[in-house]
């Protein structure tokens, strides 16, 4: 028995997605025709309190043509340096939309540097600095161990970025994480940001999908630039019908995994051999590293340590400089969590760590 831990990608969809999908009714959804996408869009701008959404493919597509529609040629777009969007998107604002990327310090709980998105801003008035159109935020945060922004958090980084007329972008692809972890609804997260992205194929368990969100206007910027990449889908709706059941059926389900999470990073903390701050794990992402002898281990060695986890029938991944990530998702339960922790530590032992 494999217990994968590298994602919530590997979901596999609920019974009621695979009815759902097996049911759905359909339509061309490039003539904007597809009854159920269209209902997988109304539902998720009212469930995060935005006047629209487009269904798109991925959401490395949702995020990269939300900074299309935002940004322009020579436009600079702020990003963390820990950020999804900086780090695992190919560069797509820059490669495709010819806007460079400002680079933002992210603090260890996924928070930017407001000192430097303030000094780093130019107002196009020097020919030397390309403008800032853009500042994107992530919630929660993946490399920083699925930490979240809450509320004053966004508050402080939206009213800066607004009193300089700069539009603010969320990658949300896990916002309803963030949501459950502070006890909100996700509107009152999505608030005050432009746009946002969120997945639907993450803890919320679908097979494909994301969505975008924003303005009436913003989304139809974003209908075309789905387009430009190639996003543009006919008989979608088999798919979107599992969406629909992600937000009506899987949201509540996730403080399961928050839960599970929390009993695996309490039990690896148990382990001498594993450094880990437990109070830093609030969703479903922990984050850790292995030593020997007080000295983390190479980058080498936890790969040789990831593959010793797999024949004990544990999947994790690493986030490179010797950290392992380790993701609880539907699918598993706190016996899963605990055959795990039994795998893990027989690597340890095998390793003589």
């Amino acid at each position: 028995m494999i217990i994968d831990l590298r994602s919530d990608t590997v979901t596999l969809p609920s019974p009621a997605m695979r009815e759902a999908m097996y049911r759905a009714e359909v339509g061309d959804d490039v003539y904007g025709e597809d009854p159920t996408i269209n209902r997988l869009q109304e539902l998720a701008a009212e469930r995060t309190g935005k006047e629209a959404a487009i269904f798109v493919p991925t959401g490395t597509m949702g995020n990269t043509a939300s900074v299309l529609a935002h940004a322009g040629r020579g436009e600079a777009v702020m990003v963390g340096d820990q950020s999804h969007i900086y780090r695992y998107e190919v560069g797509g604002a820059s490669t495709l939309g010819g806007s460079p990327m400002y680079i933002i310090p992210t603090d260890e709980h996924g928070m930017l540097d407001l000192h430097k998105i303030e000094t780093g801003i130019s107002d196009g008035s020097d020919e030397h600095a390309a403008p800032t159109a853009l500042l994107c935020i992530e919630n929660t945060h993946n490399r920083c161990g699925g930490t979240v922004l809450n509320p004053e958090q966004i508050a402080e980084l939206t009213d800066l970025a607004h009193s300089h007329n700069i539009k603010v972008h969320m990658d949300g692809a896990r916002i309803f994480n963030a949501a459950t972890a502070l006890g909100l609804p996700v509107s009152a997260l999505a608030q005050r940001v432009d746009s946002m992205m969120f997945c639907l194929s993450k803890g919320l368990s679908a097979p494909v999908g994301s969505m975008v969100v924003g303005s009436r206007e913003f989304i139809h910027k974003v209908h075309r630039m789905r387009k430009l990449l190639g996003g543009g889908m006919r008989q979608a709706g088999v798919i979107a019908a599992a969406g629909i059941v992600a937000l009506e059926q899987m949201v509540d389900r996730l403080v399961e995994d928050h839960e599970h999470c929390k009993q695996l990073a309490h039990g690896l903390a148990d382990y001498p051999q594993i450094a880990i701050d437990v109070e830093s794990v609030v969703t479903n992402i922990v984050n850790f590293s292995v030593r020997n002898a007080q000295q983390p281990l190479t980058h080498e060695e936890t790969l040789r340590f990831l593959a010793r986890a797999q024949q004990y029938g544990v999947l994790m991944g690493t986030m490179g400089e010797g950290t392992i990530r380790a993701v609880t998702h539907y699918g598993l339960d706190a016996e899963d969590i605990q055959t795990a922790l039994h795998g893990i530590r027989r690597a340890l032992i095998d390793m003589q760590l």
